[in-house]
């Protein structure tokens, strides 16, 4: 007007998302920067996964010997060399033995710094989780899969969309763990000491996602149930049988599917525990 511009500024749509997505990139290389630190226990740790890795191997190359086809549950011998050394090297990627981190600041009530921060709970801890995961995988899952290709032969994948969708497989298993992990430190809402739940999923964690056995051994209608019914398959078992395609192209795929569905179950269930908490909770001093 009178010769100025009159034109209404505006705010690109873009923006918001932008600051999203630099917010949330900004917590996963804070986790990642935390989880860097630990530079002696990062070294410990990969001994001791290369150590397990030699014993769950041979037990398991022990077991397709007895066999009579030497092909327990469908798999060879290379493949389940691949899914011995790989597992082991995924099982700090996607961290399934404990965690507490959360049920420790519901107990000592620092949890309500989390409440006053403009993140959402679930997100904040999620994006650090990410950020672990990706240092884990640069650290801890390397050498024990490179130490099993050198002594042992791996099975080589033959289909060429295969390890990208590993890849996928992978960091939807870390989202359903984390997921998972969340929900049962979440219990301390209600019971203010989780670590009987805690102790509980570092106990079943491993067994029902695959980690001392491939489910396939157990009887197909178990295993069926389980990878069905709960989400523990998909953080270990699924990417593991990806990598060796155990199963067919359409099967491979469908079972990286259903690790979707299990991803956005959990983590609506983590938003509506976490809604339901936040009624509950009682802070000291208001």
């Amino acid at each position: 007007m009178d010769g100025q511009d009159a034109r209404v500024p505006t705010i690109s749509p873009s923006r918001p998302f932008r600051g999203v997505a630099t917010t949330f990139g900004a917590l996963v290389w804070a986790g990642f920067r935390r989880w860097a630190s630990y530079r002696q226990a990062t070294m410990a740790g990969s001994f001791t996964n290369i150590v397990f890795g030699f014993l769950r191997c041979y037990v398991l190359l022990a077991v397709a010997a007895a066999t009579v086809n030497g092909r327990p549950a469908g798999y060879d011998e290379t493949q389940l060399v691949t899914y011995v050394w790989v597992g082991q090297g995924l099982l700090t990627v996607v961290a399934l033995l404990g965690w507490s981190e959360l049920s420790d600041r519901i107990r000592s009530g620092e949890v309500t710094v989390d409440l006053l921060r403009p993140v959402h709970p679930v997100v904040s801890y999620l994006a650090p989780d990410l950020g672990r995961a990706l240092h884990r995988m640069m650290t801890r899952f390397v050498p024990p899969v490179l130490v099993g290709a050198l002594v042992f032969d791996f099975y080589v994948p033959g289909r060429w969309w295969t390890v990208p969708l590993f890849a996928v497989s992978v960091v939807l298993a870390v989202v359903i763990s984390f997921g998972c992990r969340f929900l049962v430190n979440a219990t301390a809402f209600w019971l203010h000491d989780a670590r009987g739940p805690v102790m509980l999923w570092t106990l079943a964690g491993g067994a029902l996602a695959g980690l001392y056995f491939p489910l396939r051994l157990l009887p197909h209608g178990l295993a069926v149930l389980l990878w069905v019914a709960t989400p523990f398959p998909g953080m270990l078992q699924t990417p593991l049988d990806v990598l060796t395609e155990r199963d067919p192209p359409a099967l491979q795929a469908g079972l990286v599917g259903l690790q979707v569905v299990w991803a956005a179950a959990v983590l609506a269930a983590c938003a509506a525990v976490q809604r339901r908490a936040e009624r509950r909770l009682v802070a000291q001093g208001g």
